[in-house]
């Protein structure tokens, strides 16, 4: 039997069109050419692709604070290593850039970890959306701002619980 490699889930911000195989998910990412009247399930999505959107379903319920996917990644080592460390971000904490590159054992990368995040092919997932600039202000989400700001008040308002 023949599997689709991707599928659509319909968030409050967006479609989010999710690519993979039985191996592992290769994309998790806003599309923002996505039809309103298109299929949201193509054929039938392997299991790797369901399992994502039932995860993504309880995320945006309130239900789930961290993922468990298997997620196929292709990137430098440095941005292996930023999306590593991003992936260990609290639900509903945010960190600056320069945070993460002294993480990664770099003090002088804060913009190099700006381009790593603009790169994440797993968005919620690979939480970019919880970095913020170095004053506190929404800087630099690939997404769009909105969708940053929209996912900290989701996460701040389902923290609690």
């Amino acid at each position: 039997m023949t599997y689709e490699d991707h599928a659509y889930y319909k968030s409050e911000i967006g479609f989010i069109r999710i690519e993979g195989s039985q191996e592992g998910l290769t994309s998790v990412e806003f599309d923002d050419e996505k039809e309103e009247s298109a299929d949201m399930l193509c054929g039938k999505p392997c299991s790797t692709i369901l399992d994502c959107v039932r995860q993504l379903e309880e995320y945006f319920s309130g239900k789930r604070k961290e993922f468990d996917l298997d997620l196929r990644f292709e990137g430098t080592a440095f941005q292996k290593n930023v999306w590593k460390t991003l992936y260990d971000i609290p639900y509903g904490k945010t960190v600056s850039y320069g945070y993460i590159a002294d993480k990664i054992g770099n003090s002088n990368a804060a913009r190099a970890v700006g381009n790593a995040n603009s790169k994440n092919r797993f968005v919620i997932i690979i939480p970019c959306h919880r970095v913020i600039g170095a004053g506190g202000e929404l800087v630099g989400y690939a997404k769009g701002l909105y969708r940053k700001e929209w996912l900290l008040n989701h996460e701040m308002k389902f923290l609690q619980e």
